[in-house]
């Protein structure tokens, strides 16, 4: 274990990734997620995929170092992916979000911790644009849904920091683990950057 301050952590990949998240948290990434159908069951399916992937993801993990951080977070999210596909009529799972794909490319422990810290980062700006969809289309119970999901996500995070804390045990530790947050919100910018490229939508803010 070393003394790094996880909290310090957290706001240095906050900032290497300002530009990121900024963009994750906008309309522009819901219009991504859900390929230019901005109605309420593409966006709920989108939700869908995102919780569902990603409860798989942590439950492989599960049986190795960390694995209670892991289930907790599997737990959390397929109750998310439930509590989304009850307000479908069906789901039709999709394809693999590109931040979870790169999750599943991480096999250390501590590289596992970061780039679930780094999820947690980008998928807290996605969904808030959910909550802020559904007070658009007057349906404040789903919104609320959302944004209920944020305090989920922070215990998932702070979780995960404890359980880096635990296991780094020096700098290069806490670096690949800085790496591997990054790795999964860059993962998920770019996929938000080539969606918006590809329907001929500008993915940069104009100013």
């Amino acid at each position: 274990m070393t003394d790094m301050d996880t909290t310090e952590f957290v706001e240095a990949i906050r900032d290497e990734t300002k530009t990121e998240l900024s963009r994750l948290g906008s309309s522009k990434s819901l219009y991504a997620d859900t390929e230019g159908e901005m109605e309420p069951d593409a966006v709920l399916t989108a939700a869908a995929d995102d919780a569902t992937e990603a409860a798989d993801t942590f439950e492989d993990w599960r049986d190795g170092e960390a694995g209670e951080t892991f289930a907790a977070a599997a737990d959390r999210e397929r109750e998310h992916a439930d509590a989304v596909t009850d307000k479908l009529d069906a789901y039709d799972r999709g394809e693999t979000p590109a931040i979870v794909g790169f999750l599943r490319g991480q096999d250390e422990t501590v590289a596992r911790l970061g780039a679930l810290v780094g999820w947690t980062l980008a998928i807290q700006e996605k969904v808030s644009q959910c909550s802020g969809f559904f007070t658009g289309q007057a349906d404040p119970r789903t919104a609320s849904l959302f944004r209920g999901f944020g305090e989920d996500y922070e215990d998932t995070r702070e979780a995960a920091l404890a359980a880096l804390a635990e296991h780094c045990e020096n700098d290069e530790d806490w670096a690949a683990a800085a790496a591997a947050a990054t790795g999964a919100i860059e993962a998920a910018y770019d996929e938000y950057f080539e969606t918006l490229e590809a329907l001929g939508v500008n993915p940069k803010p104009v100013c």
